[in-house]
């Protein structure tokens, strides 16, 4: 953050009066004004890692010990990721300041709670200590929801007791997503004590489809904030009651072309673009929020308007003083943009110190990671364990689809063979289990799903939001069966099975989360993974919407290893429904206004 040492006030001011000379001189760029939403050329005149003047033509030029020309390029602060989770880029930190930073992102916000879900408070601590001293600036909140309900086993659980010590914590800006929004409506007193906890600090929310009554109420407790929003109207109601919004657009919640038409004038200083999750596929493939800029811009946001979501706006909501602007005072984080219809990023610096030219890192590379320790503790159970005994009526069935992570509920009649529900591969309906993977207990949690197109074999993962158990998704036992077991084996990762053998795999040994290969191999490894999908029927790689078919805090149901969630109520639900009332293929209806 900006800040003016004393014993340095007097040099900083002579720079800035042009007395003496700056560090470095930025000549020939377009300085984007981000205060008047407007193009200015302009010198950039730097000292000690802040911003000492700028300069337009018309008056006399600064002087410094280093100048660069730009020929016209943009200078822009560099990019803040206001909400993103590290762990579902699966790369360690350090790997991940080497694709980030040339991409023009300066600073991330990350909520650690995947890595919390596993291992606690141990985890939180071995990503700040994990992420210091790099050239990417990673800031955490800290993670309110360890676990995101009561109805799934986690690793640990924090309390508010447990989170308290990382209120005093520097790089902690406050409290993560407030995930259990019932509970918190409800006013459940271990929530109220966190939120009371970080009171002097950002709350952030997550609210997908909560409105009126229960809206209200959410907000009264605290949380400033939602990237959970879907729809226009759902944006506005939010916005109406004083609610930032940040717009998502990661590897699977891709919410902007929805969003993009409520960002106005008048409302776009209370609004964030984020990525939330992304893929290191992606990232390497398509870009961070680079990309996500130019999506937004072909949405129709004016440049300099989505320039502020990704700079100024995620520096003033999470308190972060001077930063997030070029002007004199602010950080020396700044990047250098060609245009402001690709946002390719062609020079980024930190504190004044150019880290990353023409999309590679410079200087000094980053320091290794000493591993976590290891976190797999599963139960010994047997194959026989995943077949589902016929019930009673129809089967609730999890539907879902692509680049979504809202789930809906159907009611199906099974299909059935020697009195057990076997997956259908002619109906789109696929075998879903959730392993629990922390203590040891023993719990499996059985149900179905459409939408992935599956027509043979199984993958699993230890990537499942948020408990991270072991899930699996597959039209043959035995193959689900070896997919979830070499997973196991691998201490974490990522596997497809098909015909007895195991196609593809991709360790992730750090909390079964994070890989400790650099990014180009996981990528390699991703891309053998979805050629292995492509085998199964898959027409897309699945393991990005599976990771979320457990997370029981988004509608509108999910399987955890406690069984099916019926998120809407909150509450687990049988399998079967014990009546066949509903014609096949009948939707369930959900809604928040009533809760």
């Amino acid at each position: 953050m900006a800040s003016y040492p004393g014993a340095d006030l007097k040099g900083l001011l002579a720079a800035a009066r042009g007395d003496e000379p700056a560090d470095l001189v930025l000549n020939g760029g377009r300085v984007a004004d981000l205060f008047g939403t407007r193009l200015k050329e302009a010198q950039v005149a730097v000292k000690d890692g802040l911003i000492v003047g700028l300069a337009p033509p018309e008056e006399s030029p600064y002087q410094g010990r280093e100048a660069m020309d730009l020929a016209g390029g943009v200078v822009a602060p560099s990019f803040i990721d206001g909400h993103i989770h590290l762990e579902s880029t699966l790369l360690t930190p350090a790997e991940l300041t080497k694709v980030l930073v040339p991409l023009g992102t300066g600073t991330v916000v990350a909520d650690p709670h995947e890595i919390a879900n596993v291992l606690g408070l141990a985890g939180v601590r071995w990503i700040l200590a994990a992420s210091r001293g790099l050239d990417l600036e990673v800031l955490l909140t800290a993670p309110s929801c360890v676990p995101a309900s009561p109805l799934e086993t986690s690793g640990a659980r924090l309390t508010a007791a447990d989170l308290a010590p990382l209120v005093a914590e520097e790089l902690v800006l406050g409290l993560a997503e407030v995930m259990n929004y019932p509970g918190l409506v409800a006013g459940e007193d271990d929530l109220l004590a966190k939120l009371e906890a970080f009171r002097s600090k950002v709350i952030d929310g997550h609210a997908p489809l909560l409105s009126g009554k229960a809206l209200n109420a959410y907000l009264l407790a605290g949380p400033g904030s939602d990237h959970e929003c879907s729809s226009a109207g759902e944006a506005e109601e939010k916005l109406a009651r004083g609610m930032r919004i940040m717009i998502r657009h990661g590897s699977s919640g891709r919410n902007l072309p929805a969003l993009a038409p409520v960002v106005t004038a008048a409302n776009s200083r209370r609004m964030m673009l984020v990525t939330d999750d992304n893929h290191p596929d992606r990232l390497l493939g398509k870009g961070h929020l680079n990309h996500v800029l130019a999506k937004a811009v072909e949405q129709g946001i004016p440049p300099l308007i989505a320039l502020q979501m990704v700079t100024l706006n995620p520096a003033e909501y999470f308190k972060l003083g001077r930063k997030g602007a070029v002007a004199p005072g602010y950080a020396a984080d700044l990047v250098v943009l060609e245009d402001l219809e690709r946002f390719r990023a062609l020079l980024v610096f930190k504190g004044g110190r150019l880290v990353a030219r023409e999309g590679k890192l410079v200087g000094r590379p980053p320091r290794p990671t000493d591993p976590p320790p290891p976190a797999m503790k599963v139960a010994p159970y047997p194959l026989r364990r995943l077949s589902i005994p016929v019930g009673p009526g129809r089967t609730r069935v999890i539907s879902v689809a692509p680049g979504q992570l809202l789930t809906k509920e159907v009611r199906l009649k099974p299909t059935v063979r020697k009195g057990e529900v076997v997956a259908d591969p002619r109906r789109d309906l696929a075998k879903l289990v959730v392993v629990e993977r922390h203590r040891g207990s023993g719990n499996i949690g059985l149900g179905l799903v459409r939408g992935f197109g599956l027509k043979r074999g199984a993958l699993a993962s230890s990537v499942a939001h948020d408990s991270h158990n072991l899930v699996g998704l597959g039209v043959d036992d035995e193959d689900l069966y070896l997919a979830l077991k070499r997973v196991e084996s691998l201490g974490g990762g990522l596997a497809v099975a098909l015909e007895g053998k195991i196609t593809a795999e991709l360790p992730l040994p750090l909390a079964g989360l994070i890989s400790l290969a650099p990014a180009e191999e996981v990528v390699a490894g991703l891309e053998e993974l979805e050629a292995a999908c492509s085998a199964l029927g898959c027409g897309f790689n699945p393991f990005m919407t599976l990771a979320f078919l457990s997370l029981a805090v988004i509608p509108s149901l999910k399987l955890t290893d406690l069984g099916l969630v019926d998120v809407d109520r909150f509450e687990l639900v049988e399998l079967f429904t014990g009546h066949t009332g509903q014609p096949e293929d009948s939707p369930k209806t959900s809604s928040h206004k009533s809760k």
